[in-house]
């Protein structure tokens, strides 16, 4: 608590990792800074995880969500530890919240922050709002294995990803489960595989 108002609750936690205390601190630490551009009723929620397939340099990863005013904020960094991670994932969302600041906006109500923010730090964001089909994309996909289709999945931010599997050549459909695990879906048609066509050696009726 400070002198005339509550400070701005952080939430830190790991993704499959359990989060050295030296760790949570430094993390504490560097999201004070976004205290001055936030109100009471806002928090800071970072994620930290390790990816073992990439490189020293950037298997270190930190996210950081806020919410302000009822607009959700994220933004993403890698690096060769976790402090430089959260360094540089701060700056960002630092500059972030100070453009937002800037800006006309129309305030939420406390109750609805308050809603959505719970959501986000039990990993089950969802809007009660119906929704519709608003866009439609092409894109060509080749072969991967299902390590790099995480990674690519990550590094684009998106909660699924769209593949063909190289182990077995089938569109797979790779996705984040609410626990922060993965998930693959491989369709089937008619409950099963199709088999994969054979070109005829015969002309006319077999």
């Amino acid at each position: 608590m400070r002198a005339g108002r509550s400070a701005v609750r952080t939430i830190v936690r790991g993704k499959n990792l359990e989060v050295p205390d030296r760790v949570r601190d430094y993390a504490t630490r560097k999201l004070s800074r976004l205290e001055r551009l936030l109100d009471d009723r806002s928090d800071a929620i970072l994620e930290l995880s390790n990816e073992a397939h990439r490189s020293a340099s950037d298997a270190h990863i930190a996210d950081v969500t806020l919410v302000i005013d009822g607009t959700t904020l994220k933004s993403k960094a890698v690096g060769g530890s976790y402090q430089a991670a959260i360094d540089q994932v701060v700056d960002k969302v630092e500059r972030q919240a100070r453009d937002h600041k800037e800006k006309p906006r129309v305030r939420s109500r406390p109750v609805e922050e308050k809603v959505l923010l719970r959501r986000i730090a039990d990993g089950t964001a969802d809007s009660a709002r119906e929704r519709r089909i608003v866009k439609s994309k092409r894109f060509a996909i080749e072969p991967m294995f299902e390590e790099d289709a995480v990674a690519a999945m990550e590094d684009l931010g998106h909660d699924f990803y769209v593949f063909v599997n190289a182990e077995n050549e089938r569109v797979a459909v790779l996705y984040r489960r609410r626990d922060g695990d993965y998930g693959v879906i491989e369709p089937m048609v008619g409950g099963e595989y199709a088999p994969r066509s054979k070109p005829s050696s015969k002309n006319g009726r077999g």
